[in-house]
C-alpha cells in the first residue's frame, strides 16, 4: 500500500488520512509500546481459496486464527482512547469472530498440524498407530540383538515410510525380508524383515486413515472461513489501513 500511495483528489480524502496520521501520531507517544500488530498477517489468499472448494493448509488456518487475535487487541487499545473518533470509527467495523478463532486454535497446533482433540475418530487413530509402532520396534530390537552380526549399525530407520534395518550386504540371507533401499557404497541394504511386513501394511492404512480424518478437519474449518470471508476481508483492509497510519506517523516522528 504505501508504494502505492497517490494524492488524494478530494480535500475530505485528504483531511481523513491526515487525521488517522495524527491520531496515530498521539497514540504512539501515549503508549509505551506503541500500537501493536502482532500475529497479523497477510491471509487475503486463503480467504480467496476458502470459496473455490479449496482445502486451507494447517498453517494459512492458524495465521488467520492468529490476525484475528491480533485485530481484537488492536481494536481493544484503540478502544481505550475515545478522543480518538477517526480511528475509533475504523474499527468499530471490525468482526473479529472469537469462535472461529478459538475453534482453529482447538484444532490447530502453533506448526499447522492437526491437533488430537479436533476429532475423537483422529485421537483414536493416532493411538492406535502409537502402539502399533512399538510393536514394531520391539520386534525390530528383537531382531538386531538375535542377528547382531549381520546388523551394519544397531538403528532402526525408515524407507518409503516404512521401519527397516541396515542389514550387512553379505548377510542378507540372515533376516529374510524385503530390500526397500541401498546404500551409496552397496555395503548396506535397508531390509524390512519379514515378520513386521504385515505390521508396516496395517500402519500404512492408519497413516491413511489419519490423512483423510486431518483432512476433514481442515476442511470443515475453511467451510467456517468461507462462510464469514467478506467480513475478513474488511477486517485485514482496516487493519492495513491502520498499519498504513502508523508508518505514516512513525515515519512523522523520526522526521520530527
Amino acid at each position: 500500500m504505501a508504494k502505492n500511495l497517490r494524492i488524494p483528489t478530494t480535500q475530505t480524502e485528504s483531511e481523513t488520512l491526515l487525521a488517522q496520521t495524527q491520531e496515530v501520531y498521539t497514540l504512539e507517544l501515549r503508549l509505551a509500546t506503541g500500537l501493536r500488530f502482532e500475529g497479523i498477517a497477510d491471509v487475503g489468499e486463503a480467504l480467496e481459496r476458502s470459496v473455490l472448494q479449496g482445502i486451507l493448509a494447517g498453517g494459512e488456518l492458524f495465521a488467520i486464527a492468529t490476525t484475528l487475535a491480533g485485530a481484537r487487541t488492536l481494536r481493544r487499545i484503540i478502544d481505550n482512547q475515545p478522543d480518538l473518533p477517526v480511528l475509533n470509527d475504523l474499527v468499530a467495523e471490525l468482526r473479529t469472530y472469537p469462535e472461529l478463532e478459538q475453534e482453529i486454535y482447538r484444532c490447530i497446533d502453533d506448526n499447522g498440524d492437526v491437533t488430537d482433540r479436533a476429532n475423537p475418530k483422529l485421537a483414536g487413530i493416532r493411538e492406535q498407530q502409537r502402539h502399533l509402532r512399538d510393536r514394531i520396534h520391539g520386534l525390530l530390537q528383537r531382531i538386531m540383538q538375535r542377528k547382531a552380526n549381520a546388523i551394519q549399525e544397531p538403528l532402526i530407520t525408515q524407507r518409503d515410510g516404512r521401519f527397516v534395518l541396515p542389514v550387512k550386504a553379505p548377510q542378507k540371507d540372515a533376516i529374510p525380508g524385503i530390500v526397500h533401499d541401498t546404500s551409496m557404497s552397496g555395503a548396506t541394504l535397508y531390509v524390512e524383515p519379514q515378520p513386521t511386513v504385515n505390521l508396516n501394511n496395517q500402519l500404512r492404512q492408519l497413516q491413511r486413515q489419519e490423512e483423510r480424518e486431518e483432512e476433514a478437519v481442515r476442511q470443515a474449518l475453511t467451510e467456517q472461513v468461507a462462510a464469514v470471508k467478506p467480513d475478513l476481508e474488511r477486517l485485514l483492509a482496516i487493519v492495513t489501513t491502520i498499519d498504513l497510519a502508523t508508518a505514516r506517523a512513525r515515519y512523522s516522528l523520526w522526521l520530527g
